[in-house]
């Protein structure tokens, strides 16, 4: 007797294209093709929106584009040489992936994949096309993720399983770690600056990654932590995230790098640059102390990528890093931290602050270009 193994088809399904820099996401019928060696396809359950998301909406020149990275979902199917997922499998997309082999991969000093890195040019890491078509043309990808769709194929490398038990309308703000999430900001006060107990912190920007990097300086048993912010009315909200004390430069006639400098008794231990502003990578640099003094930047900038700082900075002593998804190895790390999220160890549902259907997506781009969220959660249709 012959069996037959069914193979995955082309799937039709709603997603939120761009079709310019700028303009609103139309919500498009689009054909989804089964998954190719090595990836799956995901039947999308909520995502959020990144700051990333916007910037590169903004400013990039690929179009027509299926935006969105920051996501979870459940296995539809996989395509040939898969064997780490099966179908109904519950998973997190990540932006960069893990393959485990290459050299980056290998080395605990990096969680930066040479074969799976940062997809820059709207296709698949594979073979350089992409998955999506209207109407027989080419649709293009964001991240080699594009969640703002309800079916979406990734490499088996940019997918994370997780447990089943785990909220997927939550943990969907644990997949991300470009400019402005979660974990980025986690990671980058545990794994990249390693605070210290005691320690006295600055943050530049108090969004969903500054408030995490508040966090996690709170965990660490930092003594002060330092809001920098234009906003008056994030004060009260970073108080629940570990801020202890608050200043808005607008409030001061003399420079903020030297307001810190002051009331720190000669600059904070460290520092976080959590806005995307190149600029103010230089004041992070400059509030904090001598010797020993580390600034750490995880904005991305829309304008002048280039950092100009005093070499004097640098020759007393302090240190500027960057941080890509918070140092953590995305496979490797998420679903212990999804573990940890579970046993209530640190805050994510608070970073939530609406939750909305996919057809009212442009809503989201609305609300985080005016400052009036930290994250939103959209819902797939069911």
């Amino acid at each position: 007797m012959s069996t037959s193994i069914k193979q995955p088809q082309v799937i039709t399904c709603k997603a939120a294209v761009a079709w310019g820099a700028g303009q609103p996401l139309v919500v498009e019928e689009v054909e989804v093709n089964p998954p190719q060696p090595e990836e799956i396809r995901i039947k999308v359950v909520c995502t959020s929106l990144c700051r990333s998301d916007i910037t590169a909406w903004e400013t990039q020149a690929i179009f027509p584009r299926i935006f969105g990275h920051e996501a979870s979902g459940i296995v539809e199917s996989v395509g040939p040489g898969v064997t780490e997922f099966i179908e109904g499998d519950h998973v997190l997309t990540v932006f960069i992936g893990e393959c485990k082999t290459c050299r980056q991969c290998k080395s605990d000093k990096s969680n930066t994949c040479e074969v799976l890195g940062l997809e820059r040019r709207g296709v698949m890491h594979s073979d350089q096309q992409t998955r999506f078509s209207i109407k027989g043309k080419p649709v293009y990808h964001y991240c080699a993720v594009s969640s703002f769709s309800e079916y979406t194929v990734v490499h088996s490398g940019c997918a994370v399983k997780v447990s089943s038990i785990a909220p997927l309308e939550k943990i969907c703000l644990l997949s991300c770690g470009l400019s402005a999430d979660y974990i980025l900001g986690l990671g980058a006060a545990w794994n990249v600056a390693d605070i210290s107990k005691g320690s006295t912190v600055v943050i530049f920007g108090l969004g969903t990654v500054g408030l995490s990097v508040a966090q996690g300086a709170k965990v660490r048993g930092a003594s002060r932590i330092i809001g920098i912010d234009t906003n008056p009315e994030k004060c009260e909200k970073a108080k629940a995230f570990g801020i202890t004390e608050f200043l808005n430069p607008n409030d001061n006639n003399e420079p903020v790098q030297q307001v810190i400098k002051r009331i720190t008794d000669g600059g904070a231990d460290y520092s976080f640059e959590c806005i995307g502003d190149t600029g103010m990578i230089t004041t992070a640099l400059q509030s904090c102390c001598d010797g020993w003094g580390l600034a750490v930047t995880l904005g991305v900038p829309k304008l002048k990528p280039e950092v100009a700082a005093h070499y004097g900075l640098f020759l007393s002593g302090r240190t500027l890093k960057g941080s890509l998804f918070g140092g953590w190895k995305p496979k490797t790390d998420l679903p212990s931290l999804v573990n940890r999220y579970l046993k209530k160890e640190f805050m994510v549902d608070e970073f939530i602050t609406h939750n909305l259907l996919f057809e009212d997506i442009n809503q989201a781009f609305n609300l985080m270009k005016e400052g009036k969220c930290l994250r939103s959660v959209i819902h797939m249709p069911k």
